[in-house]
Parts: C-alpha cells; sequence; structure tokens
C-alpha cells in the first residue's frame, strides 16, 4: 500500500478492530450483519482498488468504472482517500471490505490519536475535498478546501457530494496538473468550469446537482473522503 509510513497507526487500527470482533458486534439488522462479518474477515478477505471498494454519491458521480484508461490512470496516480481504518490511501491500493467510520468506537483506541499525524504523509498542493469531519481528524497542512454552492450561492448538502465526484471526473478526464489554487482557477476558466478563489480556498458553483456529470450544465472538471 502506498504511505508506509501510517504502517504503524494501520496496524493499531487493525488490532483495536480485531478486538471489536472479539467483543462481538451489532447484527440485529441485516445491514449491520454483513459489516459484522466484513469486519471480522478484514485481515483475509479479497480486495479491491480503492476508487472502486467505496460507494456513495461522490464515488456515483465520479463513476471511475466508467472513465477511459488516461483518465483512470489519473485518478490512480493523482487521488487520495481518507479512510477511518487506513488512513490515507491511494486509489489504485488494494483494500479489503470493512466497516468503521470516523463514529466508531475502537476499543483502546482513539480516532484522533491514530490519525492526528497522518497529514504529514501529503505533500504538495493539494485540493480537500473531505468532509469537515474528516479533514479535523487527520489535518494535511496547506490544503485547499473546495466549497460547493448552488447558483445562488447557498452551500449544498447531500450533492455537496456529487458536485465533488464531477469535478474530480472532470479532472480526470482533462489530465489537470497543476500546483496551485490560482494555477487550477486558470484551468478552470479555459475549461468554462465554474470554479473560483476564495479568501479561506475555492469555490465551485454546481448548476444543477440532480444532472449526471457528464450532462451539460454540471459542473465539469478534484480528493475525497470515506
Amino acid at each position: 500500500m502506498g504511505f508506509p509510513g501510517l504502517a504503524v497507526a494501520r496496524s493499531r487500527a487493525l488490532a483495536a478492530l480485531d478486538r471489536l470482533v472479539a467483543a462481538g458486534q451489532d447484527v440485529s439488522t441485516p445491514a449491520k450483519a454483513r459489516a459484522a462479518a466484513d469486519n471480522a474477515a478484514v485481515r483475509s478477505a479479497p480486495t479491491m482498488p480503492a476508487i472502486d471498494r467505496y460507494t456513495g454519491v461522490l464515488y456515483d458521480a465520479l463513476g471511475a468504472g466508467s472513465l477511459d484508461a488516461d483518465a483512470r490512470a489519473w485518478v490512480e496516480t493523482h487521488v487520495v482517500i481518507q479512510s477511518a481504518l487506513l488512513g490515507f490511501v491511494r486509489a489504485s491500493d488494494h483494500i479489503p471490505a470493512y466497516k468503521v467510520s470516523e463514529h466508531t468506537k475502537l476499543p483502546g483506541e482513539r480516532m484522533r490519536d491514530l490519525w492526528s499525524e497522518a497529514g504529514a504523509v501529503i505533500d504538495g498542493f493539494a485540493l480537500d475535498l473531505r468532509s469537515k469531519a474528516y479533514a479535523a481528524l487527520a489535518p494535511v497542512a496547506g490544503a485547499v478546501p473546495v466549497e460547493i454552492v448552488s447558483p445562488e450561492g447557498k452551500a449544498l448538502n447531500h450533492w455537496n457530494k456529487a458536485g465533488k465526484g464531477a469535478l474530480v471526473r472532470s479532472l480526470a478526464e482533462a489530465a489537470v496538473e497543476v500546483d496551485s489554487a490560482d494555477a487550477l482557477v486558470r484551468w478552470a476558466a479555459s475549461a468554462s468550469v465554474p470554479l473560483t478563489g476564495t479568501e479561506t480556498g475555492l469555490r465551485l458553483v454546481v448548476q444543477d446537482p440532480r444532472l449526471a456529470p457528464s450532462e451539460p450544465g454540471t459542473a465539469a472538471g478534484p480528493v475525497q473522503d470515506r
């Protein structure tokens, strides 16, 4: 896996998950039973690239499985995902299924203690598409946050993630290579992507969050959290 500097923290997290499994997990619903089974098998289960393992609104909008080879290679090279169990992982890192979030109580460990220094493994220009909870869990020095807003300037909740996924997809399809927020804003202007600079980071206007990333009117044209 990438970021070998996180090996000790990962081992601690996995050992704590072993203790959680040994203590017994909630299996009161089919979904909870599946999650418990995944956690119990985490050390021996089949793996797949992280970008294919994770699901949800952001990953649906990104649509990694439908990218062409060049765009997929860009994602594998540029996208980093924050995991509550494994810290930062590359999009191409092969990981098993598991059910651990920033809210999970791991016996003998605190999430903040595990990952508070993990951000040191991220260097260079980083576009930060994580939720506030994950960003607080593992701060990344100098990372530039992106705010997703409606044309009226209102912050979006559910569709916030769709906008971020669409942005990553557009960056991948354009194979964007930039080393600063200013350079990214210049690219956005040239590509008609509604991304602008603010005092605290960047702002992306999502014209119609119900549209798929490839349809006209969506935010064309990135990293996210689990």
